[in-house]
């Protein structure tokens, strides 16, 4: 049997995620990083947002940071995004002993290696948004005038 070397081994492992197969883990990871409010927290506690400036280095912010930052989540979906974002190693959760007790959430690598993506997701549907109403105010016309 022929050795393989540790980097063999990745790629042949990294071959057998492939999304278009039914069966692909990978699938799950898409439909959770798929969803808006991951997209959201990712660039909050990239640095993104109102009151920031492009370029601000990521910062832990504590929850209620969060939730000011991220107009309309609720506290319940929050919660359930921060605890699957660090379930998927994407964000770390430091509490600290004071009184009251403080909790902070940051990125870590691997959700750093996301925020940049989602980060340009954010902006291209920011500054496509106009376009984008243009084209449904079309569509919709012309179903509209298709009925009648």
């Amino acid at each position: 049997m022929p050795t393989t070397t540790a980097s063999q081994r990745r790629a042949a492992a990294k071959a057998e995620y492939d999304a278009f197969f039914a069966q692909c883990p990978s699938r799950q990871l898409l439909e959770r990083i798929s969803d808006k409010w991951v997209a959201l927290v990712l660039a909050a506690l990239g640095g993104d947002g109102p009151g920031t400036t492009p370029g601000d280095e990521p910062q832990p912010m504590r929850f209620s940071e969060l939730q000011r930052r991220i107009s309309g989540v609720s506290q319940k979906m929050l919660t359930q995004t921060l605890r699957s974002l660090e379930r998927d190693g994407m964000v770390t959760r430091t509490v600290t002993p004071t009184v009251p007790v403080t909790v902070s959430y940051e990125l870590t690598d691997l959700g750093r290696s996301l925020q940049g993506l989602m980060k340009g997701i954010k902006a291209w549907a920011e500054g496509h948004m106009t376009e984008v109403l243009t084209h449904r105010g079309g569509y919709d016309q012309e179903k509209c005038d298709a009925a009648d």
